[in-house]
């Protein structure tokens, strides 16, 4: 599904250059469930930004779906954000005006897609919050935010999704609720790459990785 390459990256501080990735070497494979773990600093959101086509490496290939993203037209790259990628976030990143449905049909309506309504109705359903489509935000728990959030995310019925710290904010038994969600969402043969300072949450997952200081050091099978 996803494959780096001898990825480096390099950002420019000044006159210093600061490698926030050294010849990352990774394949996920579709369906796979991935977690990522490493210290404050360690290159994990720079990697989960190349993963996402939010950035590119300063040196080496990103393959998504064996295609080298650096063939990728801004269009093509736009669009393998919007429709083929899902993000998940530690803080939830909902619309506060909005309601739950409102919040998760956005990408759709974003895209011009059809069935908008029907689409969301169905996603937040997957996650349990079917009796929640007009509650705003505020008017729901920490966990049912994050719900909404992976709803959001899998209304695009992507291929991929990118979670950063999506228990973060969330007490422990909440946490593993939304662990327990993610595993429904690999079923579906979803890929999943997830960042966690938790080695509890990270042990959920089907292989755990570690950075530190940019390197991949081994991984969890």
């Amino acid at each position: 599904m996803i494959q780096l390459e001898n990825v480096h990256k390099v950002y420019q501080d000044g006159t210093l250059d600061v490698h926030a990735l050294r010849g990352v070497n990774l394949r996920v494979e579709r369906g796979e469930f991935v977690t990522i773990m490493g210290p404050s600093g360690s290159g994990k959101s720079t990697l989960l930004h190349i993963l996402g086509c939010l950035d590119h490496p300063t040196e080496g290939r990103y393959l998504f779906a064996g295609q080298d993203v650096r063939t990728f037209s801004d269009r093509q790259l736009a669009l393998t954000r919007n429709k083929r990628i899902g993000f998940v976030f530690q803080s939830f990143n909902l619309l506060v005006r909005e309601t739950a449905l409102e919040n998760v049909t956005l990408p759709l309506l974003y895209a011009g897609e059809k069935n908008v309504i029907a689409r969301g109705r169905e996603a937040l359903d997957s996650v349990g919050l079917a009796h929640r489509l007009h509650h705003r935000p505020g008017q729901l728990s920490g966990g049912e935010q994050q719900r909404v959030a992976v709803a959001r995310a899998l209304v695009k019925q992507p291929n991929l999704i990118l979670a950063d710290e999506p228990t973060g904010n969330l007490d422990s038994q909440v946490g593993h609720q939304i662990m327990e969600l993610f595993a429904q969402v690999q079923k579906q043969g979803i890929t999943i790459v997830l960042i966690t300072h938790n080695p509890e949450i990270a042990r959920l997952g089907n292989r755990t990785l570690h950075l530190r200081d940019g390197e991949l050091m081994g991984d969890r099978q």
